[in-house]
Order: structure tokens, then sequence, then C-alpha cells
């Protein structure tokens, strides 16, 4: 319901205007005037004031209507700038997320590809003489070239279980148990392939 301030500020100058003509009424009737024309020309005793307590009832009503209109106005105003704190800290959150999936999985590539590139240097390097080597040196190759292959296939492992928690609500602190391992298995088999040279 919209308040015409205008109006209001109408009806309290009437209602002033009406108090001081009720009390020019009032002085006048103090003057020795015949009681009839005095009785015709004062208002009844307190009318004024009934006049002038509803046009305060009114005033403050509208007044009172405004200030909730403006506490509701402010209310939804702090309702959207919670909302938008939210979805600016959701945001953030998926943007952490992001960054840690992301910082993962390059480390998981680097893994892989020292474990492809040991693999194909050993490959490249010792293939040519393993039909000298001793069985021993054999035995210890093969297994440092299992490692290195084993090392490729965690890391892959790895890389699926953080694609499948891009999408999740947890923030992932690492690639889990394959990812651990994927380091292990390569040091393991970088370790054995340089053992192999020795024996």
């Amino acid at each position: 319901m919209a308040v015409n301030f205008a109006a209001i500020v109408r009806a309290v100058d009437a209602a002033l205007a009406l108090g001081d003509a009720a009390r020019k009424g009032r002085a006048k009737a103090a003057e020795p005037l015949d009681e009839a024309v005095a009785a015709s020309s004062e208002p009844p005793a307190g009318f004024t004031d009934r006049i002038e307590a509803r046009l305060t009832n009114v005033v403050v009503a509208a007044l009172k209507e405004a200030f909730d209109r403006d506490h509701a106005r402010l209310e939804i105003e702090r309702a959207h700038l919670d909302e938008g704190r939210r979805r600016a800290e959701a945001v953030r959150r998926l943007e952490l997320r992001r960054w840690a999936v992301d910082h993962e999985m390059a480390r998981l590539r680097w893994i892989g590809a020292a474990g492809l590139g040991g693999w194909l240097a050993s490959v490249l390097v010792l293939g040519l003489r393993i039909a000298e080597a001793s069985t021993g040196a054999r035995l210890v190759l093969g297994l440092g070239w299992a490692l290195l292959l084993a090392t490729m296939a965690a890391t892959f492992v790895a890389q699926g279980r953080l694609a499948r928690l891009r999408l999740d609500d947890e923030l992932p602190g690492e690639s889990g148990t394959a990812g651990r391992t994927a380091v292990w298995l390569l040091v393991s088999g970088l370790a054995l392939e340089t053992l192999s040279l020795l024996l």
C-alpha cells in the first residue's frame, strides 16, 4: 500500500489549523457573549483533541508502515548479499578443488613419463647386453622392467581415480594408494635397473 506523504503533510497542516481555530474559539468564548451564539460557534469539548489524536494515529501508522517496508527491503538485500557470499565461497572451493586435481594429475603424468623413460632406456641400453649378462642380472633386469611397467599402470589407475573425483564435493589431497605406490615402484624399478648394470 503506497503512502502519499504529501497528503499526510496536508492532513497534519489541517489538524494544526483546526487546533489553532479551536484555541481561538476558546479564547473568544471566554469573552462575554450571548450563550446561544457561544454554543452555536464553539465546537463540542474534546472534538479537536479527538481529531488530533486520529490524525496522529494515521501519521504514526503511515510512518510505521514505511519503516516496516524499509526493514523488509533491507532484509531482502541482506539475504541477496548472503546468497552472493555463499556462491562466491562455492566458486572458490570449486576452483581450489580443480587446482588440486590438476596439480596431482600433472605429478602423476611426470611419474608415468619417468617410468616409461626408464623402461625404454634400460631396454635400449641393457637389452643389447642381455645375452651376455648373468642369470642374476637377467632376473634383476626383468624385475626392474616389471616394476617400471607397474609404475605406469599405477599412475593410470590414480589418474582415473582423480578424474572421478573431479566432480565430488571432497577436496582430494592426493591420488590415493595407487599414486603413493607409483613413486615407490618407480624408485625401486630404477634401483633394480642400476643394480643389473653392476651384476
